[in-house]
């Protein structure tokens, strides 16, 4: 799930209501008793959930109006379309078990790459930086897999791939994986920064040129596996992957709660965000004392 940056938003508040006009309109009834709108606001405001609801709807207008030129539509639908495409019948359960809709989480992957788009904007890149990150990347592969559950298992398909047996008709006939044994042990391309597969699995495919599969067992946390290397391009040097290795340079950024202060004080400053309720001044004060990117 995208977790929102800066603040917390604790799903189910109603954040639009926050900033309603107060009315003595009734949002609830119980036992004949309304709940107005002004006792909702009213209790919002002395609420950490209901100020943190606040604070980030005032640093994502900050965000859309500096950066929304950076993020375009499409890459948050195809960012979309990813994890649709990793959960697969899955994705409404997940939805669900987040308390979420799909405008939602939509809604929150656009958040999460205005966020992206100002740590970009606000970072200095330095050769070194991407030379060093450079010796961690590795360009998007494509594999197959068979997946087992015993090693004695796994080393018999591995005898039958060296005596020249098909891949896929063995991952057919053998893997456990049911999403995948029938499209040859098929997965979904990944890189260096791929957080959903095991680090063995991962350390064991990057190792592996195009055409080659793991001679012996690769023991992951689902159990034993054979990985064959369907497409591993060339890596090249840090000069022909200078945007990537930005991009991966911004996610890890994107998870350091210092930056993630620091760019969201740059934001609010530059868009002079100004409380008007005073009983809410504080929303913001901890951003106060901060004043620079911490590249």
């Amino acid at each position: 799930m995208i977790m929102k940056k800066g603040f917390v938003i604790l799903a189910g508040i109603g954040a639009g209501l926050i900033l309603s006009a107060c009315s003595n309109q009734s949002v609830a009834t119980i036992n004949g008793s309304n709940i107005t709108k002004d006792a909702y606001y009213q209790e919002m405001k002395e609420s950490p959930s209901g100020q943190q609801a606040l604070g980030q709807m005032i640093l994502d207008k900050g965000l859309e109006k500096q950066y929304g030129n950076k993020v375009k539509n499409t890459a948050v639908t195809r960012q979309l379309n990813t994890v649709k495409k990793q959960y697969g019948a899955s994705f409404s359960a997940f939805l669900t078990q987040n308390g979420l809709t799909a405008s939602q989480y939509k809604r929150n992957l656009k958040e999460d790459l205005l966020l992206k788009a100002a740590i970009k904007a606000n970072t200095k890149f330095t050769p070194g930086m991407l030379k060093q990150q450079f010796k961690h990347y590795q360009p998007k592969v494509t594999v197959n897999q068979i997946l087992v559950s015993k090693k004695a298992t796994v080393q018999k398909v591995i005898d039958q791939l060296n005596a020249g047996h098909s891949f896929a008709k063995l991952a057919t006939a053998y893997s456990t994986d049911a999403a995948t044994k029938k499209k040859s042990g098929r997965i979904s391309p990944f890189d260096n920064t791929n957080t959903t597969l095991d680090p063995d699995f991962k350390k064991a495919a990057f190792k592996l040129k195009t055409g080659q599969y793991t001679k012996t067992p690769v023991k992951t946390q689902y159990g034993y596996e054979v990985i064959q290397m369907v497409n591993h391009p060339a890596k090249g040097t840090y000069q022909n992957h200078k945007e990537a290795l930005k991009n991966q340079i911004v996610d890890t950024k994107a998870a350091d709660n210092n930056t993630v202060h620091a760019v969201a004080t740059k934001v609010l400053k530059r868009g002079k965000a100004t409380v008007h309720d005073k009983q809410l001044q504080n929303v913001l004060a901890g951003f106060e004392n901060q004043s620079s990117m911490k590249s």
